[in-house]
């Protein structure tokens, strides 16, 4: 089974998908950024519930529900520690874990942000190639998801996510 790959551009709070993607830190309190969104969109309730999950390693993931979103959940993946910075080993593993949870509940899809690229400072074309690269390893393992969508907030991210998307074809 593989999954399409899709990227857009816009608010990941309102992703037609079945899971969101929150780029967390290790204890899981929810500050700004896609975070900030998804806390003020789906409520405190969500962020209540992630902080009760942790602290988790960094390069791990939990779920929690979607609050008041339309979602079926979302996956907390920790790509940075307290520290709030993060690297290429922890965004790839970030992303295993927020594969694996959506595949241990037969989710058909989910949205993903560009990890660590806010607050953790991480180059965007850097983040792109990653995550990327990252979905398409995990392609052939997929058994339930049929769908992986990058919600760039901001023009340069879509662009630079668009033109590996592009690169590969």
């Amino acid at each position: 089974m593989s999954f399409s790959i899709e990227i857009i551009q816009g608010d990941i709070t309102q992703v037609d998908c079945e899971a969101i993607v929150n780029a967390a830190n290790n204890e899981l309190w929810m500050g700004a950024g896609v975070a900030g969104a998804i806390k003020q969109s789906g409520g405190q309730v969500i962020e209540e519930e992630a902080i009760n999950k942790g602290p988790i390693m960094p390069g791990q993931a939990v779920f929690t529900g979607a609050g008041k979103l339309p979602h079926k959940m979302v996956i907390h993946a920790a790509v940075m520690g307290q520290d709030l910075k993060t690297s290429d080993r922890l965004i790839r593993q970030a992303m295993v874990a927020s594969f694996n949870i959506a595949e241990d509940h037969k989710l058909t899809s989910v949205a993903f942000p560009a990890f660590g690229t806010g607050v953790g400072g991480f180059p965007m074309k850097a983040c792109a190639n990653i995550m990327v690269t990252v979905a398409r390893g995990y392609q052939p393992r997929a058994k339930s998801l049929k769908r992986v969508v990058f919600c760039l907030f901001d023009p340069l991210g879509y662009k630079l996510f668009s033109d590996k998307i592009a690169a590969e074809r």
